[in-house]
């Protein structure tokens, strides 16, 4: 068997331009729940959205700089560890929120602000975090990562669609509401419809490198959840917030995560087998979580 750091996955680039559209179209259904009146209900209470910013784009890097000195998994493994944490919140985090009886208009906010804010932290934590581990550092010099192009790639993908979403939802909202459900179902079934492709043409490879990774991002996602419990723990928010501060952190843009190791990384494997395993881990821990949530918020109310 091959090494996972020297394998690259088969990826075209015509699948890696489908995967760019299926991720905007996912931003654009998330955003046709938006309206410039939510960020100003934050500017009045901003204290739960600060927090969880500070665990998302904190809190988690540290924590996930801390498990990769302590575990040295394999570099290119390790450096996608890092960069799923550099990544803003995952795109079904809002509908896990709901299921948790967590505060979905907060968390729907920080999805928000967290995406605009990946411009600029999403490449700052991943060549910050990733030049700070020896073995890591050397995969960044290799591909001579460029911030200004990963904040282009975030601003295409990620931040104008959701600009146009929030358009859509002031200008047209009778026509918002009419394909919101219909657009958040459908583009999450095409999301998880082309992993499964992707990854169906690389199957071996995931199959034979996905145990070295699984207890990894098990771990990982662990520590991201438990992170963003005692941040909003610490910082006093309501049971609510904290929950949705807790789901946020732990669920991230994995979808993300793939486009900028095909982009920039070529497919390295394993930082490919850790971003592809977190986008199917998340979704199953996530909704354990909230049901745990959900049922602790009947036995409290």
């Amino acid at each position: 068997m091959k090494d996972i750091d020297d394998i690259m996955l088969n990826f075209s680039p015509g699948s890696l331009m489908l995967l760019n559209a299926i991720l905007s179209i996912v931003m654009f259904a998330i955003a046709l729940d938006l309206k410039p009146a939510d960020f100003k209900a934050l500017l009045r209470a901003p204290k739960p959205v600060i927090t969880g910013m500070v665990s998302q784009f904190v809190v988690l890097p540290v924590l996930t700089f801390a498990m990769v000195v302590a575990l040295q998994p394999r570099p290119s493994i390790a450096l996608g560890l890092i960069l799923v944490a550099a990544c803003p919140g995952g795109n079904i985090s809002n509908f896990i929120t709901h299921r948790a009886r967590g505060n979905t208009a907060l968390s729907v906010s920080m999805t928000a602000i967290a995406t605009i804010a990946a411009l600029l932290l999403t490449p700052f934590n991943v060549a910050f975090w990733g030049s700070l581990y020896g073995p890591t550092r050397e995969i960044l010099r290799a591909v001579s990562i460029d911030p200004v192009q990963v904040a282009v790639t975030v601003f295409f993908m990620l931040v104008l669609p959701l600009c146009l979403g929030i358009a859509v939802n002031v200008v047209r909202p009778a026509l918002a509401a009419r394909i919101r459900r219909p657009f958040q179902i459908l583009s999450m079934v095409i999301f998880v419809a082309f992993i499964v492709a992707a990854l169906a043409g690389n199957w071996d490879f995931f199959l034979g490198y996905a145990g070295m990774v699984a207890l990894l991002v098990f771990l990982h996602n662990a520590l991201a959840f438990a992170g963003g419990y005692a941040t909003a723990t610490l910082a006093g928010v309501t049971d609510a917030d904290r929950r949705a501060i807790t789901i946020e952190t732990g669920i991230q843009n994995s979808g993300l995560g793939l486009i900028l190791i095909f982009a920039f990384f070529g497919g390295l494997g394993g930082m490919a087998v850790v971003a592809a395993f977190w986008g199917i881990w998340h979704v199953i821990s996530g909704m354990a979580l909230a049901s745990v949530m959900a049922r602790a918020s009947e036995a409290t109310a």
